[in-house]
C-alpha cells in the first residue's frame, strides 16, 4: 500500500525524470508524480519518451489527462505495464489548451462521465486509480456540488481524492492566476474529509513550510506540495526528517549534488543537455550563504554548447567554501 501521506505534484515542465530523480534522492519517501501526459500522446506519440522513468523514482504515479474511457483505459494499462505505482486522473488544470481538449478542470462539471473513466480504467488495472481536482470551478462552487462530484466519484471505485483547495475560473484566469488568485480554502477539504471518512483525501494548494503542513495533517490524510517542491526542494528533506528518518541519515545538500552527479555523467554521455538537469537544480542551496550566485551561474552557463559537469563544480565554489569539497 502506497504511503500518501507526503507527496508531489505534477507540473508541466517541472516535474520531468531528471526533477524526480534529483527529488528522490533529498527524500526516498514521498509519492512523486509525473507531468501530466495527454491519452493522445501515448496512444499516437512517442510513447517510450512519454512513460520512461529511472526504477529509483518509486514510488511513483503517472498523471493523465484525458475525456475517453476507452482512450483512458488503454492508457492506464500501459502506465501500469511500464511499472508506475498509481494512475491520476487530472481533474484540475485549468488552461485554455486543457479545456480545449475536454479534460482538466472543466470535467468537474462533468461527474458522470468523470465517474465512466475512472471505472473504466480500474476495469482493466491493477494499482490504485486516483483524482486531483479543485474545490469547484467558475460559479459551479457551492459545497453541495463539490460533496456531489465526489460521491459520484468514490461510487466508480474511486477512493483517493487529491484536491487543490481552490476553485478554478476556466475564464478571465490564466493558469498562474488561477494558482495565486482564487482564495485557499482548507476548511473545504477538512470538511469533504469529515464527510467522506473513509476515503483517503489529499490535501493540496499553497503549502509552503512544515509549520502549514503540522498544522493541516490532523483533518487530512495527506499533504501534497507544488511549487515549493521546485523552488526550495529541501523542503523534502525537513519532511523526510519530521516524518520518516533520523536527521543522522538525511543527505545533505552538498551529498545530494555528489549523488547527482553519475546521473548527469550518464546523461551527458546519451547527449541530454546539461541546463534540461541543472535546471531543477537551482533551487536547492536556497537561504543558503552563495545561493543567488550558484542559480545565476548555472543560469548562464549551463545551456551552453558542450557544457558538462565543470560547469556545476564551478558553481559550488560561490557556495560556503568549507563545505563545497566537491569543487577541490
Amino acid at each position: 500500500m502506497l504511503d500518501r501521506r507526503f507527496s508531489v505534484a505534477p507540473m508541466m515542465d517541472w516535474t520531468d525524470k531528471h526533477d524526480r530523480y534529483f527529488l528522490r534522492l533529498i527524500s526516498p519517501n514521498v509519492l512523486l508524480y509525473t507531468e501530466m501526459v495527454t491519452t493522445g500522446a501515448l496512444i499516437y506519440g512517442d510513447r517510450q519518451r512519454f512513460l520512461s522513468f529511472n526504477p529509483s523514482e518509486h514510488p511513483v504515479a503517472l498523471q493523465l489527462g484525458g475525456s475517453d474511457p476507452a482512450a483512458l483505459a488503454l492508457c492506464a494499462k500501459m502506465g501500469q505495464d511500464q511499472g508506475y505505482d498509481e494512475i491520476n486522473l487530472n481533474v484540475g488544470c485549468p488552461s485554455d489548451r486543457v479545456k480545449a481538449g475536454r479534460f482538466g478542470a472543466c470535467l468537474m462539471l462533468e461527474p458522470k462521465l468523470v465517474a465512466d473513466c475512472v471505472a473504466a480504467m480500474k476495469s482493466v488495472v491493477q494499482i490504485p486509480v486516483t483524482i486531483k481536482c479543485r474545490i469547484g470551478i467558475d460559479e459551479q462552487d457551492s459545497y453541495e456540488e463539490l460533496h456531489r462530484f465526489i460521491s459520484t466519484i468514490h461510487a466508480a471505485g474511486c477512493d483517493v481524492f487529491i484536491i487543490h483547495a481552490r476553485k478554478a475560473w476556466l475564464n478571465g484566469l490564466s493558469p498562474k492566476q488561477n494558482r495565486e488568485i482564487p482564495p485557499l480554502r482548507y476548511d473545504v477539504v477538512h470538511q469533504i474529509k469529515k464527510d467522506f471518512p473513509t476515503i483517503t483525501v489529499i490535501l493540496n494548494g499553497g503549502l509552503k513550510t512544515l509549520e502549514q503542513i503540522e498544522q493541516n495533517m490532523p483533518f487530512v490524510d495527506g499533504v501534497m506540495i507544488g511549487r515549493e517542491a521546485y523552488t526550495n526542494p529541501y523542503l523534502l528533506a525537513e519532511i523526510e526528517k519530521k516524518y520518516y528518518s533520523t536527521p543522522e541519515s538525511i543527505a545533505t545538500r552538498y551529498a545530494v549534488i555528489e549523488q547527482f552527479i553519475p546521473y548527469l555523467q550518464e546523461q551527458l554521455a546519451q547527449n541530454v543537455k546539461l541546463s534540461s538537469m541543472t535546471r531543477h537544480i537551482l533551487g536547492l542551496f536556497q537561504g543558503q550563504f552563495g545561493a543567488k550566485l550558484w542559480r545565476r551561474y548555472l543560469s548562464e552557463h549551463a545551456h551552453k554548447s558542450g557544457a558538462g559537469i565543470e560547469v556545476m563544480l564551478a558553481a559550488l565554489n560561490y557556495l560556503d567554501e568549507e563545505k563545497a569539497i566537491l569543487s577541490r
